[in-house]
């Protein structure tokens, strides 16, 4: 007979308690930051977020326009999200990925009810970068080919063959020329490698080039093409109508499949459940992430068409991951899915673009000569910095920042906003619930912020 105890009858909660100077001390000693010279490192200190707000170490409250790294498409803290992470924890906290469980299963019914017409099964996995690897690698078997394409502006995760994917300059340390990738240029009208003038004229041009890479690079070669919808950290680029439609037709035309990243631009992010619906695309295979379940638990996945799931009806597929479709996880994006339907976040985040970006940041173009260009679409948008407009010269390097910059940034937090900065552009990506009053607000205080630096530059 064992004389282990049982459970004890008391309970102390086990959320950590730390002041900020503690978190921070701790931090600085202990974590190791991703993407950074550890050395410089002098990480701003969250102690609570609310909604479409963050407040600092020092109790100052931000309007968070970077959605952290572009996922909290619901916001902060939405009640539903949370009351249906503890209801599944409650209830069945883990579950190994071999078994059924009701929350994956729900989870990837509502995912396929909302995905382009045929993309009817769903891989889960831990997050973005392993959606795209895995998406590669069924295109690779499938194809029986190794070569995989993708743009020179883009990003599509961390890990090895992701980060080789990736075409921005993340991939320069990490690239070893052995993942079969080839890189080709985007549609970019502002900085076009095309010389062209008109929207028509880039997407025609970037589809010329792209079929001649196809055809020297060797279209027997080539799995998949794998393209970001909308590219995201690479300057939210919205392609002219027509180019992605032009490269599914390239795809079918030589037996390639068509990868479409929609881990940030997806979920509602570009005012549409996903941004291929802008030119009424349907790829083979879809990778997503992010706003699927606002990213309060890691999930990431990969929509499947019935041709590439039948490859592995009979062949098993040789791949997983521990948590695939974790319970916690699909509990959040079964409630992140309900409440979009339920309150309409997608059309809110179409109206958001269409009725104060758009016409917000065009006007604050017209005001500011470091202002070169503003794109976007729903909650998705760009500020391209220029220090020359008619010489279009970044005020800040492709990689890394500049005082300039620096001072527009730390303008706009002491103004109370919380902007995401990428090279020479400000990103204003706030949760798809963010209100009309409040993108305002943003607007008005990147405005100011422009001001003050450029009187002090």
């Amino acid at each position: 007979m064992s004389d282990r105890k049982g459970p004890t009858t008391t309970h102390r909660s086990e959320l950590v308690d730390l002041d900020a100077e503690q978190t921070f001390e701790l931090d600085r000693r202990h974590v190791f930051h991703s993407w950074s010279a550890q050395a410089a490192l002098a990480p701003m200190v969250i102690t609570k977020a609310q909604g479409s707000h963050v407040w600092d170490g020092e109790g100052h409250r931000l309007l968070d326009f970077t959605s952290q790294l572009v996922f909290t498409n619901l916001g902060h803290q939405h009640p539903r999200v949370v009351s249906a992470v503890q209801e599944q924890a409650a209830h069945l906290c883990t579950v190994a990925p071999q078994h059924a469980n009701a929350a994956r299963s729900e989870a990837a019914r509502l995912v396929a009810s909302h995905t382009p017409e045929g993309l009817d099964k769903v891989f889960f996995t831990n997050g973005g970068a392993d959606a795209n690897e895995h998406a590669v690698r069924m295109a690779r078997l499938h194809t029986g080919r190794p070569k995989v394409l993708s743009t020179y502006r883009s990003y599509h995760g961390g890990t090895q063959l992701a980060i080789n994917l990736t075409g921005d300059p993340r991939r320069w340390p990490n690239d070893q020329a052995a993942s079969g990738t080839v890189h080709f240029f985007g549609p970019y009208l502002y900085r076009s490698a095309f010389h062209a003038t008109t929207q028509e004229e880039e997407g025609e041009r970037a589809l010329e080039h792209l079929a001649q890479v196809i055809a020297l690079e060797g279209p027997g070669t080539i799995a998949a093409i794998v393209l970001e919808s909308i590219p995201g950290t690479a300057g939210i680029m919205v392609p002219p109508p027509g180019y992605l439609s032009g490269v599914r037709e390239l795809c079918d035309r030589h037996g390639i499949l068509l990868v479409l990243d929609e881990v940030m631009a997806g979920f509602g992010r570009a005012g549409r459940w996903f941004a291929c619906e802008h030119d009424a695309v349907v790829p083979d295979l879809l990778t997503f992430a992010k706003g699927v379940n606002s990213g309060y638990v890691p999930l990431g996945g990969v929509a499947i068409s019935a041709e590439v799931a039948a490859t592995f009806a009979e062949r098993p597929y040789p791949g997983g991951l521990t948590y695939s479709g974790h319970p916690l996880a699909c509990a959040a994006a079964v409630a992140t899915i309900r409440t979009m339907e339920d309150d309409r976040v997608v059309e809110h985040a179409a109206a958001l673009g269409e009725e104060v970006f758009a016409p917000g940041l065009e006007a604050l173009r017209a005001e500011h000569e470091w202002i070169g260009d503003v794109r976007g679409t729903g909650a998705f948008w760009a500020v391209e910095l220029v220090a020359d407009r008619a010489t279009r010269e970044p005020l800040a390097p492709y990689v890394g920042t500049s005082p300039q910059l620096g001072a527009v940034v730390a303008a706009c937090k002491r103004r109370g906003l919380l902007p995401l900065a990428a090279g020479n552009r400000i990103h204003l990506v706030p949760p798809l619930t963010t209100s009309a009053t409040e993108v305002q607000e943003a607007i008005g205080i990147l405005g100011e912020a422009l001001g003050e630096a450029a009187a002090t530059a």
